[in-house]
């Protein structure tokens, strides 16, 4: 049985106006096959995706007439410690564009004004990896961005895939200090048994909003301890969603009978879209995703739910607007909205806080080290300016064959006015940003042929066939080699040539590479590349080796060059997903 919805047209967003007769017009409100819900999952509802279907939906008779109400769920994520206001980057008419966006005082005076549009009605959520990704966050090992948080008043936070880089304690320390409630049903106390069995958060929450309840199940990535520095999550153990959801969502819809249950995940996109299309998912509305950092404008439509992501660094918040009437869900609409500093003003009172935050760290990290005569930038999944930079250094002081890095989605872009021939400043603040853990330096020797199937794996973790084994969502960054491939190949068939220092590779011959330490990795490994010759630990920082270079080469010009080449692919690729109405902008 079906109920017909309210169908609203958009024009304002181009992505929705122009695929608008694919969309589909029924949201189930009868039982699910098998558990007896009193309420469907929504994802056959309509999404228009534009701020005016949110006025058309509160000018609606019922809601007028007081028989409906709707409420709001406001989504942050990624914040990585971004507190200021900054260069962000947007794609429009096929050219880069750069626009002034975030900053943690406009971000709390847009959602006063939401909250204020829908009272007691309006849930603020944060999908996590919120206190890791600067230099500010670094310094003080998260603890600077609590007050910040709790000033704004967030509802709910889920720990994301960084928020383990202080440790086990510190991430508990951390989370705990914030006045959200937090959940996660996959992170688990590791004493060392084969199977843990307490959660290290409560798994859900559930909120009474506009006359129905709702639920709100945690995921972080369980790649974790794969992705970054293994010693990050030492007494943590991992599992994979499949293993409890289903229960979860069942308690929730039958037991507490919540109307709506949404997952809050920090899986990235591909793992969120292909766990969305799992059938032990099945009664949940939305994936409400985070962690690669994509600006999903309008819900993307999985099998068994619909899934979003609110883009990175408090530059965009997402909305989502629920009517209810008669305890039943009528109608839905969603918007990614920009945390634009000339719409919110900053409020004062969060001004003041991220000052005093700043206070006693304002001189180190401040201070000028370098400049650069072109934008740094770091949205491409090929190539970018700013890890040839990073990858550039790191070749000049260690003079190896090779130099790696793995390529961390952190940053915001530093915007040089090339017009004018005006230099961008490169601050301490930024090094940390770019490199947001300070490791030391590692070198090693390994063949050619171990340099090309790590290459092969680390193009799978890229563009697998199977989403779920898609994580990191860029190629690896390099200096010294260039490489070309074919995306679309097979597992491990992807490679088509590979030069060194401008030569064919040697499959026999033994390279130099150079990388970070990541901790917790055997001592033969470097960046995810194992049984490495002649390891050694230089003991010189990652950043030390920035600051050095910038003050020999100074300014610096890094651009894209053609050290990744892809037949398939065009070199300002943005995203790692296909196959979906999709598109980064």
């Amino acid at each position: 049985m079906t109920k017909k919805l309210h169908h609203f047209n958009c024009s304002c967003c181009s992505d929705d106006s122009t695929n608008s007769t694919n969309r589909r017009d029924f949201l189930k409100t009868a039982g699910t096959a098998g558990f007896g819900f009193a309420f469907g999952s929504m994802a056959a509802g309509t999404i228009t995706g534009c701020a005016s279907d949110v006025k058309n939906m509160k000018n609606t008779g019922a809601v007028q007439n007081g028989k409906a109400q709707h409420f709001s769920i406001l989504q942050t994520a990624d914040i990585h410690g971004q507190l200021l206001v900054h260069d962000e980057f947007f794609w429009e008419q096929d050219k880069a564009v750069f626009k002034k966006r975030g900053g943690m005082a406009s971000l709390k005076t847009m959602i006063n004004e939401l909250r204020n549009e829908n009272p007691g009605n309006t849930m603020v959520i944060d999908g996590g990896d919120c206190f890791q990704g600067s230099g500010l966050a670094a310094l003080t090992e998260g603890r600077a961005l609590i007050p910040l948080i709790n000033n704004i008043g967030y509802d709910l936070m889920l720990p994301g895939n960084w928020e383990v880089v202080y440790g086990k304690e510190n991430m508990i320390k951390d989370l705990g200090g914030y006045n959200a409630a937090k959940v996660c049903a996959n992170m688990w106390h590791d004493d060392g048994s084969d199977l843990p069995t307490d959660l290290i958060f409560p798994p859900y929450w559930i909120k009474n909003v506009a006359g129905v309840k709702i639920g709100f199940i945690g995921y972080n990535d369980p790649l974790t301890p794969k992705r970054q520095s293994p010693e990050y999550s030492l007494g943590i153990h991992f599992s994979d969603p499949e293993q409890n959801v289903a229960r979860y969502i069942k308690l929730l819809r039958e037991y507490e009978n919540c109307s709506m249950v949404f997952l809050v995940t920090h899986m990235g996109l591909t793992q969120q879209i292909d766990l969305g299309n799992k059938p032990y998912i099945e009664g949940v509305d939305y994936i409400l995703g985070a962690d690669t950092h994509e600006r999903v404008r309008k819900p993307i439509d999985a099998k068994y739910a619909k899934v979003t992501e609110p883009g990175a660094f408090a530059s965009f918040l997402g909305k989502l607007d629920i009517v209810v009437e008669d305890g039943k869900i009528k109608d839905h609409t969603y918007n990614l909205l920009d945390v634009d500093p000339e719409k919110y003003k900053p409020d004062a009172e969060m001004t003041q806080l991220v000052e005093e935050a700043y206070k006693p760290h304002a001189s180190f990290l401040n201070k000028k080290v370098g400049e650069t005569t072109k934008t740094l930038v770091r949205y491409y999944v090929l190539e970018n300016p700013m890890d040839n930079f990073i990858t550039d250094a790191v070749m000049d002081k260690f003079k190896t064959d090779v130099a790696l890095s793995n390529g961390f989605r952190f940053c915001p872009p530093l915007v040089v006015d090339e017009k004018n021939n005006v230099k961008a400043d490169i601050t301490n603040d930024y090094i940390w940003s770019m490199l947001p853990v300070n490791s030391q330096a590692r070198t090693g020797k390994v063949t050619g042929e171990k340099i090309w199937n790590w290459l092969e794996k680390e193009l799978e973790n890229v563009f697998a066939k199977d989403p779920a084994k898609r994580f990191g969502g860029w190629v690896v960054r390099f200096s010294g080699m260039q490489i070309n491939f074919s995306s679309a190949n097979e597992k491990g068939k992807r490679l088509n040539w590979i030069k060194i220092g401008g030569e064919e590779i040697d499959m026999s011959k033994l390279y130099s590479i150079v990388a970070c330490e990541r901790e917790g990795d055997p001592e033969d490994a470097i960046c995810r590349m194992m049984g490495v010759t002649d390891p050694v630990d230089t003991g010189i920082m990652l950043h030390d080796v920035l600051r050095e270079y910038l003050k020999n080469h100074s300014p610096i010009s890094p651009v894209v060059e053609g050290r990744v080449q892809c037949t398939d692919q065009p070199i300002d690729l943005l995203s790692q997903l296909d196959g979906y109405e999709y598109s980064f902008r």
